[in-house]
């Protein structure tokens, strides 16, 4: 494997890159990953950097994919200052309202966070790559961290129903990977969930919340374009999306990757 060094403000960390390899996305295509050599434990201001030029956590692994002939991988971040509620929102927030928010650093993980974690992977993703669920694969994805790490959790009365594994950045936060009851289905806590990071973040005074990759061409990663108005990480500039986009303009934006940006976005869509 080949050290790589990406065009960016952060080249004194030592970076690699990964041979092609399946896509999780977008079927019979082929992906690139670079990575920050996992040894290093980086703080967070040096997280929040990377965050700002589209990389993202997992376990100890901080990455980014480099793709040929794909910018499919967008980072998408929610100002929360700016975002309001769609009305299925409004209706996740107000259903969930009995619900009660506590903060804990991912060290203090128990089993009670892996029971959780492994009814949801085995009902709701049986047919993915974490499953079967282990406790090992809970300890390296969700706990491991470079970084500083904290679990946003949901409880019903002493139940815990769901937890969001965070990243504190300077100018807000990280969401990495978000697990709920499956039987909680009707309170829709995907979507709670989101909604209760920004409100944390507001309550810090900060800025963003980052979700990660939006993947146009991926039906799965949708849902992330409905926390509008939202940014996208495009060609190395943050650009911010004013609403929410339907289907057809979404498998546009996904064409027009390959090219340019629709001329015809330029305003009101994209300022």
């Amino acid at each position: 494997m080949n050290s790589y060094h990406p065009k960016s403000l952060l080249n004194d960390l030592q970076y690699y890159i990964t041979p092609p390899h399946g896509c999780s996305y977008l079927v019979e295509k082929s992906a690139r990953m670079v990575f920050l050599d996992p040894a290093h434990r980086i703080d967070v201001v040096t997280l929040s950097e990377l965050s700002r030029l589209g990389f993202r956590r997992s376990g100890d692994f901080v990455y980014r994919p480099e793709c040929h002939l794909c910018r499919q991988c967008l980072s998408c971040r929610v100002p929360v200052h700016e975002f309001q509620m769609n009305s299925a929102q409004k209706k996740s927030w107000k259903r969930n309202q009995d619900l009660t928010v506590k903060i804990i650093s991912t060290r203090d993980a128990n089993i009670t966070h892996y029971k959780l974690y492994e009814r949801y992977i085995n009902l709701r993703h049986a047919d993915g790559d974490m499953f079967p669920p282990s406790y090992d694969q809970f300890e390296k994805f969700l706990i491991h961290s470079c970084s500083d790490s904290f679990f946003l959790e949901l409880w019903k009365d002493e139940q815990l129903i769901s937890v969001s594994t965070c990243d504190q950045l300077d100018d807000g936060i990280s969401a990495v990977y978000t697990f709920f009851d499956p039987e909680e289905s009707r309170r829709s806590l995907g979507v709670f969930a989101i909604l209760k990071q920004i409100e944390y973040v507001k309550t810090l005074n900060l800025d963003y919340v980052y979700l990660g990759y939006w993947v146009p061409h991926s039906t799965k990663m949708n849902y992330k374009s409905q926390y509008a108005p939202f940014e996208l990480l495009l060609d190395g500039q943050w650009r911010r999306i004013s609403r929410h986009l339907d289907q057809d303009e979404i498998n546009k934006l996904g064409e027009m990757l390959m090219t340019t940006l629709p001329s015809e976005w330029n305003e009101p869509i994209i300022k």
